[in-house]
């Protein structure tokens, strides 16, 4: 089976944060300072985090406690701008590596470690929508998980 690869340069750090910031404002949504430890604590997890996870996070290195619904929110408003993705079998987040691209993600979820690795592989997802708009469903957002062991799990 043929896949579409394509490669991405993954920023990291200040740049991925500057990444998400530009996006973000492109679509004239503002970069607030809570925004932005948001995104900083969600772009620091090695593993999807919860928005309890990320409260609890941003409420420490704050020093006061930030309501997890808020987080939520931001979390949200994140996803909408391709900033960040849910995991939704894990009702989990984790930062969008590469935030100015838009392919529908097929995530890759660990049972064992809960590592999640996203992949794009536009003919699947392409097929996807095809599919629904066939049946006469208007996809909006994919979301494709697979379940099994990662490579560093075997």
């Amino acid at each position: 089976m043929a896949h579409d690869h394509h490669h991405h340069h993954e920023p990291t750090g200040t740049k991925l944060a500057d990444a998400a910031r530009t996006t973000l404002e492109a679509q004239s949504e503002q970069w607030t300072p809570m925004r932005a430890a948001i995104f900083d604590a969600l772009a620091a997890e090695e593993k999807p985090a919860s928005a309890y996870d990320i409260a609890d996070t941003v409420s420490k290195a704050r020093g006061k406690r930030v309501a997890p619904n808020s987080v939520y929110r931001i979390l949200d408003l994140f996803v909408t701008n391709n900033i960040a993705m849910r995991v939704e079998s894990a009702n989990a987040y984790i930062a969008n590596a590469h935030p100015g691209c838009h392919h529908d993600c097929i995530f890759l979820v660990c049972d064992k470690c809960g590592l999640v690795t996203h992949i794009d592989d536009d003919p699947i997802t392409g097929s996807l929508r095809s599919a629904a708009e066939k049946a006469g469903f208007s996809p909006v957002r994919p979301v494709i998980e697979m379940r099994g062991i990662c490579s560093a799990c075997h």
